[in-house]
């Protein structure tokens, strides 16, 4: 069912999971003889194995289209047309259904209850793996381990639409590691949830790299968890790729992030602020870095002069 791509990034390793070549996409116009709306716009992205990216954009970007795009539900189910290709683990999504990629990548939504739909939480986990026609057992295993993951195991005969912005947010993801994926894209999976369901997520989010080394896409607004989190940071805007680099190369583009109506980390204004007034080229993104980098210019401004 198409070729298999070999995962070479643009420096000649093998290590890419997924490369997407000047991908474009519209979706379906009511008329037909209406001019479509390009809403990605030749994007070309890899993303190594184990990599965590974070996406940033504002409102209509196509921060979600590009995530529907990497699981295939753009085109397969939205119909519409698409240039270029998406590749996952080798897999072109235009040639594989999006039941072969599942098994490949999982994808959160931001609102987890258009997700859930099962009379308890193990029923909700299972669902996806039962599609497949996985042995029984093997079901239960893998239902016991992805909620042993969120730390959902003891809610596992609750029902899903009873538990918390956050709980319900964990099951969608124990729903998606069920399917052993390489890559999980969590499309702002924090966005609806106060604040103790976004520690809980998040705290998800870091095991899973951390612990497992599974490749994460994020799409995030709140810059300080990225700057925490992320190896690399893209920024969409009208569809193509604006900026693109490590969270500090990123965030010390401050003026251009304002222009686009985003956020940067606080401790990042700080710099910022501390560069305009006093001239200096400090480039923060976490606390702890700046607290390193002034104690160190304050002891040597303590120095005596020789």
């Amino acid at each position: 069912m198409g070729r298999i791509l070999p995962l070479i990034n643009r420096y000649g390793n093998l290590s890419n999971i997924v490369t997407i070549e000047n991908l474009g996409y519209a979706y379906p116009t009511l008329d037909p003889n209406e001019e479509p709306e390009w809403v990605l716009r030749k994007i070309n992205l890899e993303i190594a194995a184990g990599e965590f990216v974070s996406i940033m954009g504002a409102t209509g970007v196509g921060k979600t289209t590009l995530c529907l795009a990497m699981n295939g539900i753009v085109p397969h189910s939205t119909g519409g047309i698409i240039r270029g290709n998406v590749y996952i683990d080798g897999l072109n999504t235009k040639r594989h259904p999006v039941a072969d990629l599942a098994q490949r990548i999982g994808v959160v939504f931001q609102e987890p209850e258009t997700q859930l739909f099962n009379v308890n939480v193990e029923a909700e986990v299972a669902f996806g793996l039962e599609s497949l026609g996985i042995p029984r057992l093997d079901i239960q295993e893998r239902v016991t381990w992805a909620l042993s993951v969120v730390g959902m195991n003891e809610f596992r005969q609750r029902s899903p639409f009873k538990l918390s912005g956050g709980q319900k947010q964990r099951v969608a993801i124990a729903s998606m590691l069920a399917m052993s994926p390489k890559i999980l894209v969590l499309d702002e999976p924090t966005a609806s949830l106060d604040p103790l369901g976004k520690m809980e997520v998040f705290s998800i989010v870091r095991e899973l790299r951390q612990q497992r080394g599974m490749t994460i896409v994020m799409v995030e607004h709140e810059s300080e968890h990225i700057a925490e989190f992320s190896d690399r940071v893209i920024v969409l805007n009208n569809g193509k790729v604006e900026m693109e680099g490590k969270p500090a190369n990123v965030f010390s583009r401050a003026a251009e992030m304002q222009v686009l109506g985003l956020s940067i980390p606080q401790v990042s204004e700080l710099a910022e602020c501390l560069n305009q007034r006093h001239k200096t080229n400090y480039v923060f993104t976490q606390f702890d870095e700046a607290y390193l980098a002034l104690k160190e210019s304050a002891l040597a401004k303590q120095q005596p002069s020789v």
